[in-house]
């Protein structure tokens, strides 16, 4: 299992190296000066704009831009932002609600999705499974920003069960709703895939010999079905964790969360390409540590993994 998992760590390495590589490289050399914007209309002085330039190495080749980013990086110091922000303290202040609105749609759609696809794929054809399915595919349908903005008007205004907007105190209720629309898309596609996997896996060869040695229902569904039809919900989870911090930008502006979505949004409008590059990094990294889990996990449900 060690070596197992030294190896993959090996090759997250250039991963991570290659995708900062291709963010930094999209943000920093895109067309415009970021400088010269930070005056409005009437601009800044030369001397001004050249002190700023010093100061954020934009005078720098851009390869020696992106290994002073590294630095950053590697030494948790991202330097400060326009606004004299440290950026350590920006993401210190947004990552975590994200990070907690993300855990709970990805917990949402994991239990309910694993949940309502279990019982689907094992009453394949029937009217449970056709409900779902009918359901599962409305929802994949519809945009997050539509589902968001019905369920702040009917659960929010209408029914005056959740808080219409979060604000700058979040706490597991008030985020319970903004999670529920995050979670809606992922849901159903979880859905479909247990759904999918269960019903194949029920006319597998082995479930047929542990019939046949005598074992009840569920104790050859808990412990072949299910287990066997998690492993391609759990590579979809891992990768969808990334997937919900960065797609959160659309729920947190619906819901006035102050996350990684609102920050990063507001950075891209005030031109602030360091605060873009480092929280686009941390998401990364994220979604580079989910898939790791994922690799982990993988040994746990199938053994012929971890023997190997």
């Amino acid at each position: 299992m060690l070596w197992y998992l030294g190896r993959r760590l090996l090759q997250v390495i250039p991963v991570f190296l290659g995708a900062t590589l291709l963010l930094y490289a999209l943000v920093f050399l895109r067309p415009g000066d970021p400088v010269a914007g930070l005056g409005g209309e009437r601009g800044l002085p030369e001397a001004v704009q050249a002190q700023i330039r010093e100061q954020y190495n934009l005078n720098e080749p851009f390869i020696v831009q992106y290994l002073l980013f590294l630095k950053g990086v590697f030494t948790l110091d991202f330097g400060i932002d326009f606004r004299g922000q440290e950026i350590m303290d920006v993401i210190a202040a947004a990552l975590p609600v994200t990070f907690q609105l993300a855990i709970m749609a990805l917990v949402i759609e994991a239990v309910f999705g694993v949940l309502f696809g279990l019982f689907a794929g094992m009453r394949k054809g029937g009217w449970f499974d056709g409900t779902v399915l009918v359901i599962s595919l409305l929802v994949i349908s519809v945009p997050t920003f539509v589902i968001g903005f019905v369920l702040q008007f009917v659960m929010g205004v209408k029914l005056g069960w959740f808080p219409v907007t979060v604000g700058r105190d979040p706490n597991f209720y008030t985020l319970l709703l903004p999670a529920i629309v995050l979670a809606a898309t992922s849901f159903a596609y979880v859905l479909r895939l247990t759904r999918t996997s269960v019903s194949e896996n029920l006319s597998a060869d082995y479930v047929r010999t542990a019939r046949a040695k005598g074992l009840n229902r569920s104790q050859v569904t808990g412990r072949h079905v299910l287990r066997n039809s998690l492993i391609p919900v759990v590579t979809f989870l891992g990768a969808d964790l990334g997937n919900l911090m960065g797609g959160a930008i659309v729920t947190e502006g619906i819901f006035n969360i102050n996350g990684v979505g609102g920050t990063l949004y507001q950075a891209i409008i005030r031109g602030e390409n360091v605060t873009v590059v480092s929280l686009t990094t941390v998401l990364v990294i994220v979604y580079i540590l989910a898939n790791l889990l994922v690799d982990l996990l993988y040994a746990a449900l199938d053994p012929r993994i971890r023997y190997a």
